[in-house]
């Protein structure tokens, strides 16, 4: 599988550490009570199809990705930087 880094171009996906379902940008604010944190932290779905996922890339840019692919056929449908909440 290659992975088309916005950064370096496309790349084999062996530079790229997948993190897991991009659903871990959509953080539980600080008040979030304690089962909203373990449930975040915890909980993940493994389906097979259409998914969004965080890629980051280790051995190039350093850049986090968000990667929308067929986790069956491995067809990358796009893939966009990640950008910091913090980053103002």
């Amino acid at each position: 599988m290659r992975l088309t880094c916005p950064i370096c171009g496309p790349r084999d996906r062996r530079e790229f550490y997948y993190q897991g379902d991009a659903v871990m940008l959509d953080r539980p604010g600080a008040d979030a009570a304690p089962q909203i944190w373990a449930d975040w932290l915890h909980l993940r779905d493994n389906p097979a199809g259409r998914t969004r996922d965080l890629w980051y890339h280790e051995a190039g840019c350093t850049a986090w990705l968000a990667v929308e692919r067929d986790t069956v056929t491995h067809e990358i449908f796009a893939v966009e930087l990640v950008e910091r909440a913090d980053a103002d």
